[in-house]
């Protein structure tokens, strides 16, 4: 951890001095990654670019898109998100797929499904083992709440059974199915190794397989001799950890990276000049990135506090600065075109230091120190020292400190220690899928000490979250998703940013696959 402190010598400072003056200290958050050779998709090797390292390769303890990445292309589905600019499934393993009412879907395996290194062929057994391990609370896992309508697996055959909820499950075929949840695993493979693995693949039953992982380096996925669907379109794909846009962009423009995302700053510079031979393509976005608050810290337990500082933080100006005005300020953790998008947030974007001044002296708490934990990275550096300031104005002193990707994602974390009682302020950002309730699904009681980092427990909240996940009726669903996030915003312990975007840049050789909202479907990338 680094801990860096700026001293401010105006309170008052223009959006584009501010911008200029921080592009220096932006720079801390760059950091070097060696590649051994130039990128060349079409001689084999596809190299790309993700934000954080692997955590996993056990779709019941994977770190989000992180290693979905990676699972993904190692691990069949029933249906596999299609790629284009519009949400979609398509099958993958099954041959057959059916909902045939609210909490019944049948389904029927192909017949030339299987894993490698000599553990058989996929069966029925397989799934359920896969599905039902999620909901084993034993087990433990952290994606349980994407298969939280699941009841049981029934198995009909070798090859059919079908999938029983517990009650209708809206996100089934946005998340359950073609995202974490949905990798099917070999149970005789699983069970040999004490039901659980960490970042050694036992098997794969996809188009490719895991070859190796170089902590915070990369990791490397090569063609699955054993796979009997279309071949994979590389021999090679090597996937590197880069936690910052701007360390990525020099390694794109260096030739060492076939694609990558960018920064928002370099987007209105790349529309016109970027590197021969590459696209330039930008995508709206589901991620949500706001500052939260540790209310189980004895310092952020102070509502009054919390309150000071939502009111006492200017979006715009993080937008301006970090962003460079490419992204706008958010309302919630449900982007538009979702169900539930709130079209306006309980507390302004805009400071209001009138109100944050009133709510300090309420708390008592006028000129304390204050920390706020962040990623490495340019625009978080950039939105950390905005941060600093707007509290400065208020009289309190902020303290920035720096993670890279593997200490800032175990923060929150109890089963990696005592770390998170020292957490205060956090500025964060998660992914996201098509659907509210997996925004949602991370801030409920038994998610505290796990992904739920302020450490809220409302159980309104958790009500509203079980109800949404089942209610067909639009109007109603909308209703409940916007009260949620209004119960987020009531207790003090969230700004919500923004929304971000997704531009990406990649090489005219290769014709990448990508989701509705940019992020990578590696099955799906090929030569151009």
């Amino acid at each position: 951890m680094t801990k860096v402190n700026f001293e401010w010598k105006s309170m008052s400072i223009p959006r584009r001095e501010f911008l200029k003056t921080t592009t220096a200290a932006g720079a801390l958050a760059a950091s070097g990654v060696g590649f051994s050779s130039s990128a060349s998709a079409a001689g084999g090797t596809l190299k790309t670019r993700t934000y954080a390292d692997m955590r996993s390769l056990d779709p019941a303890f994977s770190q989000g898109v992180v290693d979905e990445l990676i699972q993904a292309p190692i691990y069949s589905k029933l249906v596999q998100y299609k790629p284009g600019r519009e949400w979609g499934w398509k099958k993958d393993a099954a041959a057959m797929v059916e909902q045939v009412d609210d909490t019944h879907i049948k389904f029927a395996l192909r017949d030339d499904q299987g894993f490698n290194n000599g553990f058989g062929a996929m069966t029925a057994e397989d799934v359920k083992y896969s599905f039902e391990r999620h909901t084993d609370e034993e087990l433990g896992g952290t994606n349980g709440p994407d298969m939280g309508a699941l009841d049981h697996v029934e198995v009909t055959g070798e090859r059919e059974g079908t999938i029983v909820l517990k009650n209708a499950f809206q996100p089934l075929w946005s998340i359950t199915l073609p995202y974490i949840t949905g990798n099917i695993i070999s149970k005789k493979a699983w069970e040999g190794a004490g039901g659980k693995i960490s970042t050694t693949a036992i098997t794969a039953s996809g188009p490719y397989m895991h070859k190796s992982w170089v902590s915070k380096q990369k990791s490397t996925l090569v063609a699955n001799p054993d796979w009997k669907g279309e071949k994979a379109a590389f021999d090679e794909i090597q996937i590197f950890h880069i936690d910052d846009e701007k360390s990525a962009e020099i390694a794109f423009e260096a030739g060492e990276l076939d694609f990558t995302r960018v920064s928002l700053g370099s987007v209105e510079r790349l529309r016109t000049d970027r590197p021969a031979d590459s696209t330039l393509d930008e995508f709206p976005s589901l991620y949500y990135a706001w500052v939260g608050m540790n209310v189980d810290n004895e310092k952020l337990s102070n509502k009054k506090l919390r309150q000071a500082i939502q009111h006492a933080i200017d979006v715009p100006s993080i937008m301006e600065a970090a962003y460079f005005g490419a992204a706008k300020p958010s309302t919630g953790i449900i982007a538009p075109g979702l169900s539930g998008h709130r079209e306006k947030s309980l507390v302004s974007p805009e400071q209001n230091l009138d109100k944050a001044m009133a709510l300090l002296e309420e708390s008592g708490a006028g000129g304390s120190n204050i920390t706020l934990d962040i990623l490495n990275k340019s625009a978080n550096v950039t939105a950390a020292q905005v941060i600093q300031a707007n509290l400065a104005q208020i009289g309190l002193n902020l303290e920035i400190r720096l993670h890279e990707g593997a200490t800032f994602w175990s923060l929150g974390d109890e089963t990696a220690g005592d770390q998170w009682k020292n957490v205060e302020l956090i500025l964060n950002r998660y992914s996201m899928t098509p659907d509210p309730y997996y925004a949602t699904s991370w801030f409920t009681c038994d998610q505290v000490g796990g992904w739920n980092w302020e450490r809220i427990c409302s159980p309104e909240f958790d009500e509203l979250h079980a109800a949404g996940q089942s209610e067909g009726d639009p109007v109603k669903r909308d209703a409940i998703y916007q009260r949620a996030q209004d119960i987020m915003e009531e207790t003090g312990a969230y700004k919500f940013l923004t929304h971000e975007a997704t531009p990406v840049i990649y090489r005219n050789s290769i014709a990448p696959g990508l989701r509705p909202d940019g992020l990578q479907l590696l099955r799906d990338y090929s030569p151009a």
